[in-house]
């Protein structure tokens, strides 16, 4: 029995060593061929989310694995027909009763303290550095920058020929990324134009919904300048594997540079009020030679004003 537990762990301490050596070799934002760990995480959200899993969930779930193991297989071996040929004829433990009922609600209670913890840090954003609109249409994603008066522009996916001329995976290059800074707060407020579509890019762990007539918002810093992949998340038709998700993390002045090169030309000003052209009347009408006349002229104005 010992040795068989021996050689339970020392399988689960390979698994788990060679995933952390396939990480250290991992692609940053993109999926790694052959990887079997979760993705590098470039956000603060995306470590808590990688600590949860790797450190919480994992030795917990291989642990019940190999208990439940263990027990299948004393039953498989000491108490088949022909090891056990009288069985026994009780039925009822009240200790083992209470304990297979405790001790999984105190392993699920200890799994909830960090799964809240993970869940308030995911709604407890910052204050946000910059606001992005994310909305998905069937079946590309249109982007918006409210603050820097940038309208919505589209991002559709790259062709596979493109994508292998630009040095890009294909499927997950965008001709249009999402550009934002290095080290900022960016909240994203997601939406969907026609069906439930979901705004998912790993290494930031980000996954929300968007869903169409509602904005949900979520948020991320990113730690690092580079490029980030990810997907809808939501099967949303047909096309729905053509819907990639493109970031572009730069520094702040590049940023501020692209900035300059998507917002909508200054209106033009405004022409200048034309000039009174219209000249002044004369005043005096013109003389005439028959002395009477200038007495009736003069009297038309009052007779009017009456």
């Amino acid at each position: 029995m010992r040795r068989l537990e021996s050689v339970a762990f020392g399988l689960v301490a390979l698994f788990m060593g060679a995933a952390g050596s396939a990480r250290a070799d991992d692609l940053l934002g993109q999926p790694t061929p052959g990887a079997m760990d979760l993705q590098p995480g470039a956000s603060v959200l995306k470590h808590q989310a990688i600590f949860f899993h790797n450190w919480i969930l994992m030795p917990i779930i291989t642990a019940i694995a190999v208990f439940v193991l263990a027990l299948l297989i004393i039953c498989i071996v000491r108490f088949n027909k022909k090891a056990n040929p009288v069985p026994a004829r009780w039925s009822h433990n009240t200790y083992v009763e209470i304990l297979w009922t405790a001790l999984p609600v105190l392993i699920l209670t200890f799994i909830a303290i960090f799964s809240f913890k993970l869940l308030f840090a995911y709604h407890d954003m910052p204050p946000p550095d910059l606001t992005v609109k994310a909305t998905g249409y069937q079946w590309y994603w249109g982007y918006e920058y409210p603050d820097q008066k940038i309208p919505e522009f589209d991002s559709n996916v790259l062709t596979e020929d493109a994508a292998k001329a630009a040095g890009e995976p294909y499927l997950l290059a965008a001709d249009n990324a999402l550009v934002v800074p290095v080290n900022k707060t960016v909240r994203v407020l997601v939406t969907g134009a026609d069906v439930i579509h979901d705004f998912g890019v790993p290494a930031f762990g980000l996954k929300i919904d968007a869903v169409p007539g509602r904005v949900n918002e979520t948020w991320f810093k990113a730690e690092k300048t580079g490029t980030y992949y990810g997907q809808c998340d939501q099967l949303c038709g047909v096309n729905h594997a053509f819907m990639p998700i493109m970031i572009k993390v730069v520094s702040q002045s590049d940023f501020d540079a692209w900035v300059a090169t998507k917002a909508p030309p200054p209106a033009p000003a405004s022409a200048a009020p034309a000039a009174s052209s219209a000249p002044a009347a004369s005043s005096a009408p013109a003389a005439s030679s028959a002395p009477a006349q200038p007495q009736k002229v003069a009297q038309a104005p009052t007779a009017a004003l009456r």
